[in-house]
């Protein structure tokens, strides 16, 4: 089984704006996250390519070192637009399974992505995890990786466990704690440092914020 992941990637200048950051900040904090979920991504022995795409330029400077396929998304109109890039892509290649996984869940860990698969049936098969809020979507396992488009930005965990039951019963909400931890506002940035579990990382985003 070939597994793919897909990291759409929002211009740094024009991501999180809900946290109370200068713009500096904010394209900082965005790039070290970045480089963190990639670097983690690209560790784990059950991903065969990961596949980054983006308007930013230097995003995908920033992830070329790790060997990803870069995808340029010159309409930049959304993570659902950029995840079809990706399809689209993969449709003329020979892929099994694609992973979607947002820019800022940089607490993930290679253990977490590995355990992720294990709940994988045989296809057709989904599984989503939620964010900690229950309110979007961390990770989006497709099998086979054209099975359903994606709903981000829409209440996006309860549409995609709908779409993906509606599809095949092999479709399942898994909860996987570091993979819900993802960074949209100051609560957010706030509750994952207190867990510290990352202290390199930690140590970043602290010389940042």
């Amino acid at each position: 089984m070939k597994i793919v992941a897909i990291i759409p990637v929002k211009t740094f200048s024009k991501a999180k704006t809900r946290l109370n950051l200068s713009l500096n900040q904010r394209e900082d904090l965005c790039r070290v996250m970045l480089e963190e979920v990639v670097a983690t991504i690209s560790n784990t022995k059950n991903i065969d390519k990961i596949i980054v795409v983006s308007k930013d330029e230097e995003a995908l400077k920033l992830t070329k070192k790790f060997g990803v396929k870069e995808i340029f998304d010159d309409a930049e109109s959304g993570v659902n637009h950029a995840v079809s890039l990706a399809d689209n892509y993969l449709e003329n290649n020979e892929w099994d399974t694609s992973i979607v996984f947002p820019q800022d869940i940089p607490f993930i860990q290679s253990q977490d992505i590995e355990n992720l698969i294990q709940f994988q049936k045989s296809p057709p098969s989904v599984l989503i995890v939620p964010s900690r809020r229950f309110d979007g979507t961390n990770a989006l396992l497709r099998c086979p990786h054209n099975l359903m488009k994606t709903h981000y930005d829409e209440d996006s965990y309860k549409i995609h466990l709908e779409v993906g039951k509606s599809m095949t019963s092999n479709t399942s909400l898994i909860l996987l704690r570091r993979i819900m931890l993802d960074v949209d506002n100051q609560d957010d940035l706030k509750f994952l440092l207190t867990h510290n579990e990352k202290l390199e990382f930690c140590s970043k985003i602290n010389q940042i914020c």
